[in-house]
C-alpha cells in the first residue's frame, strides 16, 4: 500500500495516513542460520531420549549452557522432522491433502518374514551439513532390505528405497510407516498398491508403533555416525554401507537370541518352504 516511488507524498506522510508505523515499512526480516552445533545437540539428545518435547530438550541444553530459546529449539525440531514420541498436542502433522490409511499391526503376532515391513525417514549429522536417511526393515528379522540417504525430504529418496526392497526380496504382506509426506505422497503409495501390498500408518502422536525402526536409528547413530562423522554425502554412503552390511550380517542383536538379522531371516524362509 505504501507507494515509495511517490513524490508528492513522503512514505513518513504516507504511513501516516494509513496509520501504519513507519518502521514496518523499512523492516526487512533477516533469518537467523541454524547452526550445524545445535542440530547435532537436539538429534543427540532426541535420540537418546526419544520421549522429550521441545520443551524438556530446552531445559536439557540450558543445563548444558547451550545458549538458545524455546522458539529456535522448536524450529530445528522441524527441520529435524522430529517430535516426542508420547502423545500429545505437539506432534508432527501430517500432509493435509494426503491420504491417511489405519494401523493394521496391533495386536498382530508377526512370525516370519515378508509379513510386514517397516520404513522410516531419521537425521544424520556430518562433519559440516546433514542428510536424511531412510531406512526398509523387516519386522521379524529387523534386516535392513534397503535405504537411501538424501539432502532433502522429498519423497523420491524413500520410493527409490522401496522399490529396490523389493526389486531384490519380492513384496510384504503389510507395510508400515508414520504419517510422514514422504510416505502419504502419491509417489509411494501408488507403488504399493501396485503390488497389492496392505498399506499401515502409525497413529497419531504414536511413534512407538514403529518401534523396531526407531531402534535402528539409535542403534546405527550410536554405533556408526556419531563415532565417524562424515566429511562428504559420497563417504556417509560408503560407511554407512559398510555398516548395515556388517548390521545385517554379524552385529548379534539380543532381542533375536544373539543370532544376525541375516540368520533369522534365513531360517524364517526355510520354515515358510519347509
Amino acid at each position: 500500500m505504501i507507494d515509495r516511488a511517490q513524490t508528492s507524498v513522503s512514505v513518513q506522510r504516507q504511513c501516516a495516513l494509513l496509520g501504519v508505523p513507519r518502521s514496518t515499512v523499512y523492516y526487512r526480516a533477516h533469518p537467523r542460520p541454524m547452526g550445524d552445533g545445535l542440530l547435532r545437540a537436539i538429534d543427540r539428545l532426541y535420540t537418546a531420549f526419544p520421549f522429550m518435547g521441545r520443551r524438556q530438550i530446552h531445559r536439557m541444553l540450558k543445563a548444558e549452557n547451550v545458549v538458545v530459546n524455546r522458539k529456535t529449539v522448536h524450529r530445528a525440531m522441524r527441520i529435524l522432522d522430529i517430535a516426542a514420541v508420547a502423545p500429545g498436542p505437539h506432534t508432527s502433522k501430517p500432509h493435509p491433502q494426503h491420504p491417511k490409511y489405519p494401523y493394521l499391526l496391533r495386536g498382530v503376532t508377526v512370525d516370519r518374514p515378508h509379513q510386514v515391513w517397516s520404513a522410516d525417514v531419521t537425521y544424520l549429522p556430518m562433519a559440516r551439513g546433514f542428510q536424511y536417511l531412510v531406512a526398509v526393515v523387516d519386522w521379524f528379522s529387523r534386516k535392513v532390505l534397503s535405504w537411501r540417504v538424501s539432502n532433502s525430504l522429498d519423497a523420491g529418496f524413500c520410493v527409490e528405497a522401496l522399490k529396490e526392497a523389493i526389486r531384490r526380496y519380492g513384496t510384504p504382506e503389510i507395510f508400515n510407516t508414520d504419517q510422514g509426506a514422504q510416505f502419504t505422497a502419491e509417489s509411494f503409495l501408488s507403488v504399493l498398491r501396485q503390488h497389492g501390498i496392505r498399506i499401515s500408518m502409525d497413529g497419531k502422536g504414536r511413534a512407538l508403533d514403529n518401534v523396531f525402526v526407531e531402534r535402528l536409528w539409535r542403534t546405527v547413530k550410536y554405533e556408526h555416525v556419531y563415532l565417524r562423522p562424515a566429511e562428504t554425502g559420497t563417504e556417509l554412503k560408503a560407511g554407512l554401507r559398510a555398516y548395515f552390511d556388517w548390521y545385517n550380517a554379524e552385529r548379534p542383536h539380543s532381542s533375536l537370541g544373539d543370532r544376525t538379522p541375516d540368520v533369522v531371516y534365513a531360517e524364517g524362509l526355510q520354515r515358510l518352504v519347509a
